[in-house]
C-alpha cells in the first residue's frame, strides 16, 4: 500500500483535525491512568501498613480455623489420678455418648490410656510418663512434679513450651503434656454427631443407614413411624440445633421479603412526585428527590442499630432497615425510570381528554411496570444476604445464630454449615429472580 501525498494529508488534517492532533490526554491518558492507579494502591499499601499486618498475621492459627470448617475435634482431658489410674473427662459438648466405646482411646491394663493417631502414631499416658511413639520411634516424656520434660534430641514434632510438652500429630491431632493432665485433640474429617445428637436413639447412623431405615417396615421405636422417628430424632438434634437454624433462616427470608415489598409500595407513589415530568412542581420533585437520599443515605445496618434500640432485637427492626433503606434506593431508581418514559403515550391519552390519573395508569404504569418489579426482585435477592449481615447487630434471623456461633470459637464447623445454608439459598433466589426479570423483560419487548 502506497503513502499519501503531501496534499491529501493536509486535505485530511483540515477536515478530520481531532484525529491528527489529539491532545495529551487522548494519547496518555491510558498510562496515565495506569500509573496513577499503581501510585494510589503504593500509598494505601504504606497507609494501611499492609506489609507489617501481613507478617504478623497469625496464619497457623487461621490454618486451625480453616480445618474446624470441614472437620471436627474430640478433646478429652486424660487425667492423672492419685491412685495411678488415667481417667477421660470430656467437654460439655459431648460427642460421645457415656461409656461408649472409642475405637481410638482405649484404657490399658496399668490404669494408664492409649490414644492412638492414624495408624501407626500413638500416646500410651501414664502419670508417670507419656510414651510418644512417631513414625516407628518412641520418646518419652517424664512427668514431674514441676511438669513435663521432653527428651532430649525429640524431633520438631515435639515441643518444650515451659512446663508442659506439646506433641503434633499433623492433621490428625495434637497432645498438650502437663504434670496433671493429658489435653488430647483428635481430628476427624466431617461433622461430628451432624444428624443425630449422642442422647438420641439414632445416634451412630449415617445417611445411608437412615434412608434405610425410613424406608425399612419394621418400626425402630413401636408406635412411632420411622419417618417422623428420623424428622424428630434429626429436627430436636441439640448438638447442631437444626431446628433453630432452619428456623432463623426462614425469618431472615421472611425479613427480606417483608421489607422489600413494604419499600416496593411506599416508594411506588413518591416516585411519581419526584419525577419532573410527571409532577410540574418543582419544589415537591426536590424535596421528594431530598427524601429518598436521606433514606438511603443511612447505611443498612445503621437504621437496624437504631430500630434495635427502639424494638429490641427480633424480625422487626430488621424488616423496618430493609424498608427505610430501600424505599430511599428503590424510589430513585423508579423515579429515573418515569423520568425516561415515552411521551408519546401520554400525550396521545391527554389527546382523548383522560384524566390526569388515567394517563398515568394507561399512558406511563405498563412503560416502567416491568422495569420496577425487575429492579423490586433484584433488591429482594439482595437484601437476603443484607438480612444476614443486619441480623448479626439484633435485628434477628440467621445472623444473630451466625454470630453467636462465631463468638464460641470453637464452632466452627456450625459457621459452616450456616454459611453453606445461606449460600444455597442465595443461589436458589438469584436463580430464580433472574428468570423471573427475564421473562418480565422479555414480555416487555
Amino acid at each position: 500500500m502506497s503513502a499519501i501525498s503531501t496534499a491529501e494529508r493536509k486535505r485530511l488534517e483540515t477536515k478530520f483535525p481531532e484525529v491528527f492532533n489529539r491532545s495529551a490526554i487522548r494519547r496518555y491518558g491510558l498510562l496515565i491512568g495506569i500509573v496513577a492507579a499503581l501510585l494510589y494502591l503504593a500509598f494505601a499499601w504504606m497507609f494501611f501498613n499492609v506489609g507489617p499486618a501481613l507478617q504478623n498475621g497469625k496464619w497457623d492459627r487461621a490454618a486451625i480455623y480453616l480445618q474446624d470448617w470441614y472437620s471436627w475435634r474430640a478433646q478429652p482431658r486424660l487425667r492423672f489420678g492419685e491412685n495411678g489410674e488415667v481417667t477421660a473427662q470430656w467437654s460439655s459438648r459431648g460427642q460421645y455418648p457415656a461409656n461408649a466405646e472409642i475405637d481410638w482411646l482405649t484404657p490399658r491394663a496399668d490404669g494408664g490410656m492409649t490414644v492412638t493417631f492414624g495408624a501407626t502414631d500413638r500416646l500410651e499416658v501414664t502419670p508417670q510418663e507419656v510414651d510418644v511413639l512417631l513414625e516407628g520411634k518412641v520418646w518419652q516424656v517424664a512427668i514431674t512434679a514441676d511438669g513435663a520434660l521432653a527428651p532430649e534430641g525429640a524431633p520438631a514434632a515435639i515441643v518444650q513450651d515451659r512446663q508442659k510438652v506439646t506433641v503434633d500429630f499433623g492433621f490428625e491431632g495434637q497432645a498438650e503434656i502437663r504434670n496433671n493432665q493429658v489435653y488430647v485433640q483428635r481430628r476427624f474429617l466431617g461433622w461430628a454427631n451432624f444428624l443425630y445428637d449422642p442422647r438420641s436413639p439414632l445416634w451412630g447412623r449415617d445417611l445411608i443407614s437412615t434412608i434405610g431405615l425410613i424406608f425399612s417396615g419394621e418400626q425402630l421405636v413401636t408406635g412411632t413411624p420411622n419417618v417422623q422417628l428420623v424428622y424428630e430424632q434429626f429436627m430436636g438434634n441439640q448438638t447442631w440445633q437444626h431446628a433453630d437454624i432452619l428456623s432463623k433462616l426462614m425469618q431472615t427470608l421472611v425479613m427480606a421479603f417483608v421489607g422489600t415489598l413494604l419499600a416496593t409500595v411506599f416508594a411506588f407513589p413518591l416516585a411519581f412526585l419526584a419525577a419532573r415530568n410527571i409532577t410540574a412542581s418543582r419544589p415537591a420533585n426536590w424535596l421528594m428527590k431530598r427524601f429518598f437520599d436521606f433514606l438511603r443515605s443511612v447505611d443498612m445496618l445503621i437504621w437496624a442499630l437504631f430500630f434495635t434500640r427502639g424494638f429490641g432485637p427480633g424480625p422487626i427492626p430488621g424488616i423496618a432497615a430493609i424498608f427505610f433503606t430501600d424505599s430511599g434506593a428503590l424510589g430513585k431508581v423508579y423515579a429515573e425510570a418515569l423520568e425516561n418514559v415515552d411521551d408519546k403515550q401520554r400525550e396521545g391519552m391527554k389527546s382523548v381528554g383522560a384524566s390526569p390519573a388515567a394517563v398515568n395508569r394507561y399512558g406511563v404504569v405498563p412503560q416502567v411496570l416491568p422495569v420496577f418489579v425487575s429492579q423490586s426482585l433484584y433488591f429482594w435477592e439482595s437484601n437476603i444476604r443484607s438480612a444476614t449481615v443486619i441480623g448479626a447487630v439484633g435485628a434477628g434471623g440467621i445472623g444473630l445464630k451466625l454470630l453467636e456461633a462465631m463468638g464460641t470459637n470453637a464452632d466452627w464447623d456450625k459457621v459452616a454449615y450456616m454459611v453453606l445454608l445461606i449460600l444455597l439459598v442465595v443461589f436458589i433466589f438469584d436463580n430464580l429472580s433472574t428468570a423471573i426479570r427475564s421473562r418480565l423483560i422479555g414480555n416487555n419487548r
